[in-house]
This record gives structure tokens, C-alpha cells and sequence, in this order.
């Protein structure tokens, strides 16, 4: 078996890798395929755009590993996460859309018409680029928080605090989000465990104190978690007390990360504006970026509702946003 190759050997496949092997030219391409994509594919093909969607290495985005989904308009029983991001998806193939499995995996936006890589692979030249790209979800790494994805882990309450009404959950984090998250839990649960890594807050002083005056919401601080457990669902964490440098186990039937999201951007960061995290800066009551003919929608562009719902809503924005841009051009 060959070990080693020579360094020729190694630039040669780096340009192999680097040069598509296809190319073809597109008037609408999506990229991302969760709710804003999809429903930005149904607005677009029904305006004739012929949109050509990529799926990305998640398709249907971060609500594929949500098992009920109950507060998206038009499920009066709710729907498991995996079916509606199906039905979004035939629904936008039923319209002409073409929808393909493929990873955006380099971006050229410096001139038009854009040219997108695909896997490394194929390039696509496009005259207008929506950007459904999403945001990942920060988690702590545990193996056990796999597991139970979708069976007492989440990282959001807004998404998901209705199905622990009345139980006690944990909320991992000590910034504005965390507070957030358990404020809100605090009206659904019965109680509230923050779990605080360190020995302060990072929130804002008013959010510390909504917290701290909310009976209950209690805050351990200087806490790790060690391990979601639990059977088929969520029974309890194991932290550690970073003071005593004892584990044991805080008995909750619901798991909340509140540690960030990581919006998926890298590509488009050289060409788009984007704030500190990384999410794409947007015309306010637009989908538009700061480039001409390149629009963003859903939680790339949203660090604050990152809701179904709202992504859909933009997902709409941007095919409408894409069409009249593509029209006063005449393209």
C-alpha cells in the first residue's frame, strides 16, 4: 500500500479537486433546503424562475431532528419535523422546482452572473443566489445529548417548552439567550435549572435580574454538565460542582441548550456583510444583501425570532424579492 505521495502528486490532486468538473448556468439558484428555502423553491417556481435548490448536508434543515412540530399554521395535530420539511418539499417539486442533494461548498459573488460551487464538483452560474443556508445550533460536544435529540433535548424552548408544561427542565448557558430561554420555561415548567458554567452571568444586568427575581428559576453556578440520561426519554443530567468537585444528578425531563448558533455564512463572508457572529446583514423589511441579486432568508439572516414559521415567511420575501429583480433586469 503507498503511504506517502510526492508533492507534485499532491498539487495535482488539489487542482483536480479544486477545478469543476460540470458547469451549467441558472436564472434562480437556492441554496439550503429548510423552511425558507423550500417555500422560497414554491414562490419561485411558481413565478416561472425554474429555481434549481441544493439540499445541503441536512435536508430540511435543523426541524428534521425535531420529533413535533405544533406551531407551524396548518397542522391542527402537529406534525413530526422530518413529514413537514417532506411536505415542503413536494409541495415545491409539484411547482417545477428542482430540488438536488448537494453541499454549497465555495462561492465566487465578486462578479455576475455568481458562480457556486457544488461538492467541490459542479459549478453553477447563476444570474440571482438566495441564501437558506440556516444556523447550527452550538451544543456541548456530549455524546449523550445525541442521543437524546428529540427526546428531551432541544436547543429551543420556544420550539419545543410546550411539550415539558409542567415539568422540571435544565437550561445550559448564562448569556441573554439562556435567560431568555429560561424565562420563558419558567411560564410553561415547574422548575427551572440554569446551568451556568461559570461563576457569573454574561447577560445583560436586567436579564440577570428577571432571572434571579423569578421564583422558579433557580442558577447553579460553576456547574458542568457531564451527561444527558435517562431510557427512552430525558430523566435527569449529571453535573459536575466545580466548588465541592462532586457530580450528581439533577432530575429534569427536559434538556434546553442556550450556548449560540453558528449561522452557516462562511462562504458568503468575503463578499456579504454580516455582523459579529456571522449573520448576513439584510435591507430591513427586504431580503436583500448588500450585493445586487443575491438575497438571504430564514436563520442566516435571523439571529433573533429563528422560527419555522418566520423562515418561511422570508423564504417568501426572498423568491418575491428575486423575481422583481430578475424582471427589471430582463432576465
Amino acid at each position: 500500500m503507498e503511504l506517502f505521495k510526492s508533492i507534485g502528486d499532491l498539487h495535482e490532486e488539489q487542482e483536480k479537486t479544486s477545478t469543476p468538473e460540470s458547469s451549467e448556468k441558472v436564472r434562480c439558484l437556492i441554496i439550503g433546503s429548510g423552511p425558507a428555502g423550500y417555500t422560497a423553491a414554491i414562490y419561485a417556481a411558481r413565478a416561472n424562475l425554474a429555481p434549481v435548490l441544493y439540499e445541503g448536508l441536512q435536508p430540511g434543515g435543523q426541524l428534521t431532528t425535531t420529533t413535533d412540530v405544533e406551531n407551524f399554521p396548518g397542522y391542527p395535530d402537529g406534525v413530526s419535523g422530518p413529514v413537514m420539511m417532506e411536505d415542503l418539499k413536494k409541495q415545491a417539486e409539484r411547482f417545477g422546482s428542482d430540488i438536488r442533494w448537494g453541499l454549497a461548498t465555495a462561492a465566487d459573488l465578486s462578479a455576475q452572473p455568481y458562480r457556486i460551487t457544488i461538492d467541490d464538483r459542479h459549478l453553477i452560474e447563476a444570474d440571482s443566489v438566495i441564501i437558506a443556508t440556516g444556523a447550527t445550533a452550538k451544543y456541548l460536544g456530549l455524546e449523550s445529548e445525541q442521543q437524546f435529540m428529540g427526546h428531551g433535548v432541544s436547543a429551543c424552548a420556544t420550539c419545543d417548552g410546550f411539550f415539558y408544561k409542567g415539568m422540571d427542565v435544565a437550561v445550559v448557558g448564562g448569556g441573554d439567550s439562556a435567560c431568555e430561554e429560561a424565562l420563558y420555561l419558567s411560564g410553561l415548567c415547574k422548575k427551572v435549572y440554569m446551568i451556568v458554567r461559570r461563576d457569573v452571568f454574561r447577560a445583560s444586568r436586567i436579564m440577570v435580574e428577571r432571572v434571579l427575581n423569578t421564583e422558579n428559576i433557580e442558577v447553579l453556578f460553576e456547574h458542568l454538565p457531564k451527561e444527558v440520561v435517562g431510557d427512552q426519554n430525558v430523566d435527569g443530567v449529571i453535573v459536575h460542582n466545580k466548588k465541592t468537585g462532586k457530580d450528581y444528578k439533577v432530575e429534569v425531563e427536559g434538556f434546553f441548550l442556550a450556548i449560540g448558533h453558528k449561522p452557516n455564512s462562511d462562504i458568503f463572508a468575503t463578499y456579504l456583510n454580516t455582523d459579529d457572529v456571522g449573520y448576513i446583514k439584510t435591507t430591513p423589511g427586504t431580503s436583500r444583501t448588500n450585493l445586487e441579486g443575491v438575497f438571504a432568508c430564514g436563520d442566516v439572516q435571523d439571529a433573533h425570532y429563528r422560527q419555522a414559521v418566520t423562515a418561511a415567511g422570508s423564504g417568501c420575501m426572498a423568491a418575491i424579492d428575486t423575481e422583481r429583480y430578475l424582471s427589471e433586469k430582463g432576465l
